[in-house]
């Protein structure tokens, strides 16, 4: 091949590309292989939220028959004036003010205590764990028979203390507390993995270096664990704060709402006027409220986590 290099001709011949142009590649097959993944996600994840939004803006009539008919933002407007709507709003918002810190603060203690493989470490790691084997349905019986106000663990202890019986489910200042106990339970041991995974992946030079020039353990956390863990704390946040706004189970299980409305949450809420007293339509509204609260919770988060990054 006249006034070609021999280097390139040889490349051409083998079908490679010459230097400097990018080859164009067919991502057919890529998309084959997610395809099984977005028809889950689609079918099973933005569908039914596309549902709940369409069905919440119509309302069973029953004049010459029982048929639905669109109302708009009816639905949303009777929630705004429903009292019962409202306390479950403020019950909600009170239940991850105070949750989400908790789980998040004792899971990243513990993840920062326990990241270490010496033996007695992993054990104490394998403790903490424990929790995970056990469903959230399962935890929450075992918890009711514990917080028993007449015959439960709990109060067996206390009295040995001289400390009198405390009501705790059956009481509408306690009862919340007593959710927020039993999810934080279930629940630190895994974010707790989440956080010594990422610490896992900080370089120990960096402390190596921080020690010589005279730093203490809590400027090592402050300026090097903190802020190298700062993804990993948006993920645990975000999915941290998405659980328990959707909380239902330890409500359902042990409360069914009460005592007095303390400790019905939204989704409780949801699933009492759609299963309960069959309203449908309003419960979907309910759960396009959640959304919404959620959608707007998670970017307030994003922005606030990212700030300075």
């Amino acid at each position: 091949m006249a006034g070609i290099p021999q280097g390139l001709a040889s490349n051409k011949k083998a079908g490679l590309a010459r230097p400097g142009f990018i080859k164009r590649r067919d991502y057919s097959s890529g998309y084959l292989f997610i395809l099984p993944a977005l028809t889950t996600l689609l079918v099973f994840r933005f569908y039914p939220i596309f549902f709940a939004i369409f069905k919440s803006l119509y309302q069973v009539s029953f004049v010459g028959g029982a048929r639905e008919v669109f109302v708009g933002l009816q639905n949303y407007a009777s929630l705004i004036r429903d009292g019962t709507f409202l306390n479950s709003l403020k019950v909600t918002l009170v239940l991850n003010a105070f949750i989400n810190p908790i789980q998040i603060a004792i899971s990243l203690l513990l993840a920062v205590l326990l990241n270490s493989n010496a033996l007695s470490i992993r054990i104490f790691r394998t403790l903490i764990m424990v929790p995970l084997g056990i469903s959230l349905a399962i935890a929450s019986v075992i918890w009711g028979f514990a917080l028993n106000p007449h015959s439960g663990l709990v109060n067996s202890i206390l009295g040995l203390l001289g400390i009198p019986p405390q009501p705790f489910l059956t009481s509408s200042t306690q009862a919340l507390w007593c959710v927020i106990l039993i999810a934080t339970w279930k629940g630190i041991a895994y974010w707790m993995i989440i956080f010594l995974a990422g610490l896992q992946e900080i370089p120990e030079h960096l402390y190596e270096a921080a020690l010589i020039d005279g730093a203490n353990s809590w400027q090592c956390f402050w300026k090097i664990t903190l802020p190298l863990l700062k993804r990993v704390l948006l993920f645990v946040t975000v999915a941290d704060t998405t659980a328990n706004f959707l909380l239902f189970v330890p409500i359902f299980t042990l409360t069914r709402g009460g005592p007095q409305m303390s400790t019905n949450v939204l989704m409780h809420e949801a699933y009492s006027r759609a299963f309960v007293y069959s309203d449908m339509n309003s419960a979907l509204a309910i759960v396009t409220v959640i959304l919404a609260i959620l959608l707007g919770i998670v970017g307030l988060q994003f922005k606030l986590i990212r700030t300075g990054e």
